[in-house]
């Protein structure tokens, strides 16, 4: 039986990240993108998001399956210890635990870093649709995040309006 394998991306796998990407664009309110981006805007996102944080994908038998990246929170120093979260796993690969496992590294990572707080910003409406489910909410909880903040109707997609949730997870208590 064939394992599941968490790499660095690498330029060449935007063709998939696109792919497994364009689904939550076109067809859902978990990003607030209109547009899917194209292969070459994903490989500069790739490229500059990996030159200072970790850029994941797990692979199974050759194929990607979901990706995940830190990203800054702010480009002010102060800011320096805390990254943004962001992951993405294919509509058809979902509930096999591979944001589990993208997130277990890159929180090992993010430590390397010195990082100790993680954001993971989360589209939410109170009362799921066709678009948008709690599943981002209930994951980020089962892997220790807290709700910090509530921000209401601040994205319109598919001309209705959705709420942000900020969650947070410290790596380590600091004081």
């Amino acid at each position: 039986m064939s394992e599941y394998i968490i790499r660095d991306a690498v330029p060449e796998d935007a063709q998939r990240l696109v792919e497994i990407y364009s689904y939550y664009v076109e067809d859902t309110a978990v990003s607030f993108e209109y547009d899917v981006p194209t292969v070459e805007d994903f490989t500069g996102r790739i490229n500059s998001i990996s030159a200072g944080y970790p850029y994941l994908v797990c692979e199974k038998d050759g194929v990607i399956l979901g990706y995940a990246y830190l990203s800054a929170y702010s480009t002010r120093k102060a800011y320096s210890w805390t990254a943004m979260t962001s992951i993405y796993v294919d509509r058809d690969a979902r509930r096999r635990g591979i944001g589990n496992m993208l997130y277990e590294e890159l929180e090992e990572r993010a430590g390397e870093l010195g990082i100790v707080n993680l954001l993971a910003g989360i589209a939410y409406c109170e009362k799921e649709d066709e678009h948008l489910t709690h599943d981002s909410v209930s994951f980020h909880l089962r892997e220790g995040y807290e709700e910090v903040a509530h921000m209401k109707t601040v994205g319109k997609k598919f001309d209705r309006w959705y709420d942000l949730l900020w969650m947070q997870k410290k790596l380590e208590d600091v004081q």
